[in-house]
């Protein structure tokens, strides 16, 4: 280790000392006047857009349809039937506020962002030949959200990761093969929403990048190597130093490229510490333009299905946001609320914008990017599958005896289910599930034991004597769709009951179960 690093570390630590977690709102007045403040500023600018464009904004969504989305969203799942009744029979004004905050404190919302943000920084999907090292991406960054650590943090610590035991960030880097370029594009991407990579071999030709630009900000990346390569970690970790030379060239030149800042800024030469220390002090600086901008994009993509620029990971001078103002507002508020990314999901979910229906029947569809209604968003691998768990009442087998290692995608009925499911699209709005999914949902084994009346905790709950036909459906609907049947459900229901001796009525339960089941209804969060 240098001399010098244990000096940057202390200067690292003074700097992020503010607090190295995101302080949760304790519904103190000025924090809950402060959040109202931006809620309005956000659906005034929204509304203005909508009417502009000769719009009326479709009406709120129902406590059935809002109970649900916000589940899915929130904590990466459908809400149990209890759950459900729960918050229907609540009476409170504020009901839907208290269900967010509730959400946004439950383990299962670390989960579900540990999930969303493993697939952001490992897009191929689950690499079963390096699962113990998956699993570490996922428990890395499920501490991290559980601790709601500050999003600036977090990158921070992530860009610093060597070989301290911290198996998740490492496997980031080996899965891009510790080139400099591929990670220079990828953290940009990510973390600062900027598509430097165009500028890898020329100049970019639609921005303002420059070929140097992309090779001075790969070169924070140059001195990167794991260690012992022939002699692998016994856990299978991958191991990450920091060298005290080596550098990138422009391609087909000899010119060696000094480290460079997104923003054009370089570090001082005298600066201590390694390269990735210094980009990690940058990343986490009001020098920094572009990381809470980025940062509040994506959290609207994660729950709008598209992001206020498009694409999400593009925020570069050809792609205008659809709400620039907007933008600015709630990055400024992200800043002032300490990169809290709890408090901004938090806000984002209680806007009217995200609380309206979905349901359009107007012959003219306006475009997602007015937010008139609430877009119908397709379900991940990993929300299907443990949606497909609620409703079996089914815990995973996740622990690894041998790692001493616990996490639900060690379990191999999750493995096999989400290499069938899982799409490498990103675009939420669009239906991407093919033939395999198809099978996999109608032929499956997770489906065949949901449907079975022998196995089949929720089938086998139905056979309760006090139980009239009508409640056994509503608990059906409830446990599947999180809503109860409506007339014209409950008319076909019954035509299924008539195929069926009374004596049979289990297996009628379970053909309208598996029906439930394989419908779009199910597949999509509406």
């Amino acid at each position: 280790m240098s001399p010098c690093r244990p000096l940057l570390l202390i200067a690292f630590a003074l700097l992020t000392l503010s607090s190295s977690s995101a302080q949760e709102p304790d519904d103190s007045q000025a924090k809950a006047a402060a959040r109202a403040v931006i809620v309005r500023q956000i659906d005034d600018l929204i509304l203005k857009q909508i009417k502009s464009a000769g719009f009326d904004p479709a009406p709120h969504a129902t406590d059935e349809e809002f109970v649900r989305r916000v589940y899915l969203d929130l904590s990466g799942a459908i809400p149990r039937v209890a759950e459900t009744r729960e918050f229907l029979a609540d009476t409170r004004p504020d009901k839907r506020a208290i269900l967010i905050d509730k959400l946004l404190s439950s383990p299962s919302h670390a989960t579900h962002l540990a999930n969303t943000w493993r697939n952001i920084m490992l897009p191929g999907g689950l690499n079963f030949d390096q699962i113990n090292n998956v699993v570490g991406v996922q428990n890395w960054l499920r501490h991290r959200f559980v601790e709601n650590v500050r999003y600036d943090n977090l990158v921070s610590e992530l860009l610093v990761a060597s070989d301290g035991g911290e198996a998740g960030p490492a496997l980031y880097y080996t899965s891009l093969d510790l080139a400099p370029e591929k990670l220079a594009g990828s953290t940009a991407r990510i973390f600062l929403g900027l598509q430097i990579e165009c500028a890898q071999c020329h100049d970019h030709p639609f921005d303002h990048w420059k070929q140097t630009d992309f090779w001075g900000y790969a070169a924070f990346f140059a001195r990167l190597r794991q260690p012992d390569m022939a002699n692998p970690n016994p856990r299978g970790r991958a191991r990450l130093i920091d060298l005290d030379q080596g550098d990138v060239k422009l391609p087909g030149t000899e010119d060696i490229v000094l480290p460079k800042y997104p923003a054009g800024l370089s570090p001082d030469q005298k600066e201590l510490g390694t390269r990735r220390e210094q980009l990690a002090i940058w990343m986490a600086s009001r020098d920094n333009p572009f990381l809470a901008r980025a940062g509040v994009n994506r959290a609207w993509w994660h729950l709008f299905g598209r992001g206020l620029v498009e694409p999400v990971d593009d925020l570069g001078r050809q792609n205008a946001p659809s709400h620039p103002e907007l933008l600015d507002n709630l990055t400024t508020y992200f800043i002032k609320s300490g990169f809290d990314l709890r408090e901004l999901y938090r806000t984002i979910a209680n806007t009217a914008a995200y609380q309206r229906t979905s349901i359009w029947t107007a012959e003219l569809v306006p475009p997602p990017e007015f937010y008139v209604h609430m877009s119908v968003k397709t379900l991940t691998a990993d929300q299907l599958y443990d949606s497909v768990n609620r409703v079996l009442h089914r815990r995973p087998q996740s622990m690894r005896p041998d790692l001493n290692v616990n996490s639900p995608l060690l379990d191999p009925q999750r493995q096999a289910f989400i290499a069938r499911i899982q799409s490498s699209g990103r675009n939420f709005l669009e239906y991407q599930a093919g033939v395999l999914q198809a099978l996999a949902l109608l032929n499956g084994a997770d489906l065949a034991e949901a449907t079975d009346p022998e196995r089949s905790p929720l089938l086998g709950s139905l056979a309760a004597p006090f139980f009239t036909d009508d409640d056994r459906l509503a608990a059906l609907f409830l446990a599947v769709y999180s809503r109860h049947p409506t007339q014209p459900d409950l008319a076909a229901c019954r035509r299924q009951f008539e195929k069926h001796a009374d004596s049979d009525r289990p297996k009628a339960h379970s053909d309208i179960l598996w029906a439930l089941l394989n419908s779009a209804e199910f597949a999509l969060n509406h």
